[in-house]
């Protein structure tokens, strides 16, 4: 099977299954040399999974911290010791019987900046070692609290004891606990019963190809047709089309000056730019570093 070019791929992630292992398949399936995925989900978690290949990887950094939007499935008073339908359940309540307004008010409660704390079974590490290996070893770690965003909270639908919800949040946001927080804020307790990604980094999950939908494409030869570019899955990052001499000194390594980049202009306090050619494909992405531009990344076209 022919290897396809660089760029980006909207997966669905599929309930059941590690982030890591859906990039394995989808690896073997794309016949790509270099695969990687931007944000883990939970292997019970479904929805938006970023997954680059080949050069793409080279831009991942840009897909790491970017807001996510998921839908949640809280069900209150049962409380687990991963604060999630998988764990062991630590402790109950049968009174969860809550009028719309106080839930609506409780869920209020928790939109803007928060402090939160990461939950014992989490990648986060302590020494090198995962806390949720530390956690199964009865050696749980509680690492301290740290602050998150929540943009927005909306409730889609409340059959007590579930309420699903919407929430919009920052990167490293613990949508189990957030749930969990929201049970103790009720007074009864409670877990994630299911979770789905909706968004990420602006990716939204009507982009997504489910790994069935991959297989298709592989088998009808019509992969890239699904294919993000480079330069399109950085919308967002000013641009600049190179002429052959700036095309020159990138292939090269020359060092960049504002000359080089005139008159283009950087918004926002990253000042990163992509450098494109004429026909908008990425050739680098640089960083403005005083009067000169560093090289974030270049992306090889042979």
């Amino acid at each position: 099977m022919p290897e396809i070019n660089s760029g980006i791929f909207i997966i669905d992630k599929p309930a059941g299954m590690t982030s890591a292992r859906v990039v394995s398949i989808l690896k073997k399936l794309s016949g790509a040399k270099k695969a990687g995925h931007t944000g883990t989900l939970d292997p019970f978690a479904t929805g938006v999974l970023i997954f680059c290949i080949n050069e793409a990887t080279k831009i991942s950094r840009f897909f790491l911290g970017g807001n996510k939007k998921y839908r949640a499935r809280l069900f209150l008073g049962i409380e687990t010791d991963t604060q999630d339908f998988t764990g062991k359940v630590i402790s109950t309540c049968s009174v969860f019987d809550f009028p719309d307004k106080e839930i609506q008010q409780t869920f209020k409660r928790f939109e803007g900046v928060i402090e939160q704390l990461p939950p014992a079974y989490s990648a986060l590490k302590h020494k090198g070692v995962p806390l949720y290996r530390l956690a199964r070893k009865g050696r749980p770690v509680q690492k301290p609290a740290r602050k998150v965003h929540i943009f927005d909270m909306k409730i889609v639908k409340t059959d007590l004891p579930e309420i699903v919800f919407d929430v919009a949040c920052s990167s490293g946001t613990y949508i189990r606990t957030l749930c969990a927080d929201i049970g103790k804020a009720l007074g009864c307790g409670g877990h994630l019963k299911e979770l789905r990604r909706i968004e990420s980094c602006g990716f939204d999950i009507r982009q997504a190809s489910t790994i069935e939908d991959i297989e298709k494409l592989v088998s009808d030869g019509n992969l890239s047709n699904r294919m993000i570019t480079m330069s399109d899955a950085l919308p967002d990052m000013p641009s600049r089309t190179a002429d052959d001499v700036l095309i020159e000194k990138i292939s090269r390594g020359k060092t960049i000056t504002e000359r080089d980049i005139y008159p283009e202009k950087l918004n926002g306090p990253d000042n990163f730019i992509k450098v494109v050619n004429k026909d908008n494909e990425l050739l680098a992405v640089l960083n403005k570093d005083g009067d000169k531009y560093g090289y974030c990344c270049v992306i090889n076209r042979n």
